[in-house]
């Protein structure tokens, strides 16, 4: 039998038949998109899923001595003021999304306990990542062993365009309290301003366009705020004609925040974003501070940061951080390693001149940004 025929009698056929196997696993969970993060991110580096092969079987966060010490709040911790409540959001974060550690359940748990007994009182997390039960369950440990008032923590989630619509936000926004094993939220944001190709909404099934799925969304989200299980509302990913039509609603909460991906790579669009957002008393968090949506490792080998790192005697993924910090942004840096969970909080131990500001600021323009992914939004209905 030659290899042509090989590869369509039987190859060919095989490989059809798992990929029909695993779009119809998939499809029957309410979050097909997230169970597929969930799976493929870990398989991307090399580790069996837990998605797969269950949880508490992955290599990673440390488990939390019983006598760990519980240490204080960082000293000249920086806040951002959310506009329409005054809520301070500590501009200092743990992300909980796209990496392994992020999707075992046991592990989210070990390290949303450890960031909040080192320190940080910022927690990111979403809908999408299937871990709201494990981060609840490690905001309990930590109040528990650290005796810390749930008032201290601010804790973000967000609701995906695939649940997007009026009802739909309704129903699965109102349960996020409750997965969360918290009797509020203090931030809930739009994760992103329209469903991708070939997906679709509740709203949208409906012959809706992506502005009115938006809309609806926005008046749902706002109904819950009033009612008190939402704190604040805000958008994920939006550019400035997403955040417009929403800025047009009367009658209904502000946008209190706007997260993006953001560091010294990104494309002049992004930095448009992030002015107009200033502009219009609107607050940014920055995810993927350290570079693109998959290139972690690289800014290290930037010379302009290396040498900074050097000068100021910190790690290079430090002076991203606190340039961002100092831009006025937000960071959610995500990590499951205490000791890097160490480092992203010591970013109040020091500040960037503002010459060295500028210089970073100027990266965008060279040839090393075009080094880094990034996903411009700017272009989605």
């Amino acid at each position: 039998m030659g290899i042509a025929s090989i590869l369509f009698k039987r190859i060919l056929p095989t490989l059809v038949l798992l990929l029909a196997l695993m779009v119809g696993w998939l499809l029957r969970h309410d979050r097909p998109m997230g169970l597929l993060f969930a799976t493929i991110i870990p398989l991307m580096k090399g580790v069996p899923p837990p998605s797969i092969v269950g949880h508490g079987k992955m290599k990673g966060t440390p488990e939390i001595p019983a006598d760990q010490p519980v240490e204080g709040r960082p000293g000249r911790e920086l806040f951002l003021e959310l506009p329409g409540t005054g809520d301070r959001m500590p501009q200092n974060g743990l992300g909980m999304c796209c990496r392994p550690t992020a999707y075992d359940d046991v592990l989210v748990q070990r390290t949303v306990t450890w960031y909040l007994l080192m320190g940080g009182r910022h927690i990111d997390g979403a809908h999408l990542y299937l871990n709201h039960e494990a981060i609840g369950r490690g905001i309990q440990d930590a109040m528990r062993r650290g005796k810390i008032p749930r008032a201290e923590i601010f804790v973000t989630t967000k609701i995906f365009p695939t649940h997007f619509g009026y009802q739909s936000t309704l129903e699965t926004a109102s349960k996020f309290p409750q997965e969360l094993g918290l009797d509020y939220v203090d931030l809930v944001l739009m994760h992103g301003p329209s469903v991708f190709p070939m997906m679709s909404s509740p709203c949208s099934k409906q012959g809706k366009d992506a502005t009115a799925c938006r809309l609806e969304t926005w008046k749902a989200l706002s109904e819950l705020r009033e009612q008190g299980k939402i704190r604040n509302v805000g958008v994920s990913n939006f550019g400035v004609q997403h955040l417009r039509d929403l800025q047009f609603l009367t009658g209904v909460a502000p946008i209190a925040n706007n997260q993006i991906q953001y560091s010294p790579f990104v494309p002049s669009s992004v930095q448009e974003t992030f002015e107009y957002c200033r502009q219009h008393n609107i607050t940014i968090t920055a995810y993927s501070p350290l570079g693109g949506l998959l290139e972690h490792g690289k800014a290290s080998a930037v010379d302009t940061l290396a040498e900074l790192a050097t000068q100021y005697k910190v790690t290079v993924a430090q002076i991203m951080l606190r340039w961002a910090l100092q831009m006025g942004a937000a960071v959610i840096p995500g990590t499951g390693n205490p000791h890097h969970m160490r480092q992203n909080l010591a970013i109040y131990d020091f500040e960037l001149s503002a010459e060295d500001m500028e210089i970073i600021g100027q990266l965008k323009h060279e040839q090393a940004a075009k080094k880094f992914m990034h996903i411009d939004f700017n272009s989605f209905a």
